[in-house]
């Protein structure tokens, strides 16, 4: 049997006169053509749209394909009306994220990651929806206009929604609402000095916590990821720690300061013993409450993840090779960690480039 995506081919073939596409948007059948302006539409001209036709299934393929022939003749005989359609094109909203839901599902493997993205990226912008409405370009509109301009929020709910219009086949761009957010506009806050650091280690006096504190100031891993290391490579004295598993996967990371990895004692590994089988936000999230709430730490122990970046500048490391031991794109790194360098890091980086520099004197007056 022919599958639907060649079925859908030879649809469009055939049509290929009518100036009308049938396209497949995750479980429904859509037709795609140049079309006049929905009711009360913001665009008053005529402009590629899509009709939601039918469930995408060999048979949805045939009726999509005659419905493309009976909208071409009411196009061109002036009798189209959109109330032929909206039934079809109101599916409750509810409705549509399920059926959204199970093709995230089917395109990604069911794991702890994609469900902690689902939930955080995904199901936190929906539920601000009403699920027993039809789904409408001014309901998607209402909802990113309910969130602070120029805000991460707001820049997520563009892209979700964004996506889930798609989705849905309705012809909505979010971009122009998205605002000027980027990580570069954060609000710079304080970073522990590495005598603090060095002082609080001392003061945490819990052996397996103390540890974790050690290997996440001197490698700065994400929080999760100090449960899911080569530890048997680390007992060996090996200082170049493997990372096996988390956010961005496997990667190596130096340590920076290296003096840390014997003052910190992490060879002896002392490992808490938390729950793991959890996605990889809860488990940091445990780490972050350890320390917050049992050893009162005096700033976030996310910081120490933030200290190892700008640690590396001081090291003269290649901001590309920083980027792959963090586990992060080159331009990710750069726009995040830009908000942490102040006057004084660049006055170190200023002194050892001079310091190491053969360059000629320039010529004095």
């Amino acid at each position: 049997m022919k599958n639907i995506e060649h079925r859908i081919k030879e649809a469009n073939g055939r049509l290929r006169n009518y100036g009308i596409n049938i396209e497949q948007i995750g479980s429904r059948l859509y037709l795609r053509a140049t079309l006049p302006p929905k009711p009360r539409a913001i665009k008053n001209d005529w402009h590629q749209q899509r009709i939601n036709i039918a469930v995408a299934t060999l048979s949805g393929v045939k009726l999509a394909e005659e419905s493309a022939k009976v909208l071409r003749l009411r196009l061109d005989t002036k009798t189209f009306d959109w109330s032929n359609y909206m039934e079809l094109e109101g599916r409750a909203i509810g409705q549509i994220i399920e059926e959204f839901e199970k093709d995230y599902f089917q395109r990604r493997a069911k794991n702890f990651k994609s469900e902690s993205t689902w939930r955080v990226e995904y199901a936190t912008v929906f539920k601000t929806l009403d699920f027993d409405s039809p789904l409408t370009v001014e309901i998607l509109k209402t909802a990113i206009l309910e969130t602070k301009p120029d805000t991460r929020t707001r820049k997520r709910f563009c892209s979700t929604l964004g996506v889930l219009a798609r989705f849905a086949g309705i012809n909505f761009d979010p971009r122009k609402y998205s605002g000027s957010y980027s990580p570069k506009s954060r609000k710079p806050r304080d970073l522990p000095t590495d005598n603090l650091i060095v002082e609080w280690y001392s003061e945490i006096k819990d052996p397996k916590w103390q540890w974790v504190f050690g290997m996440l100031a001197t490698y700065g891993l994400r929080n999760h990821e100090v449960f899911f290391l080569d530890l048997k490579d680390l007992m060996a004295g090996n200082k170049i720690l493997s990372v096996l598993q988390g956010k961005t996967g496997y990667r190596r990371i130096w340590p920076y300061h290296p003096e840390w990895f014997d003052q910190f004692s992490l060879q002896n590994v002392k490992i808490p013993d938390i729950n793991c089988d959890r996605n990889n936000s809860s488990i940091g999230g445990t780490v972050s409450q350890r320390f917050r709430r049992n050893e009162g730490l005096s700033f976030k122990v996310y910081d120490l993840r933030h200290c190892w970046a700008i640690r590396t500048l001081d090291y003269g490391v290649d901001i590309s090779l920083a980027a792959q031991q963090m586990g992060h794109g080159l331009l990710v790194h750069s726009n995040l960690y830009h908000t942490w360098i102040n006057a004084e890091h660049h006055q170190r980086a200023f002194d050892l480039a001079i310091s190491k520099s053969d360059r000629p004197l320039p010529p004095q007056l």
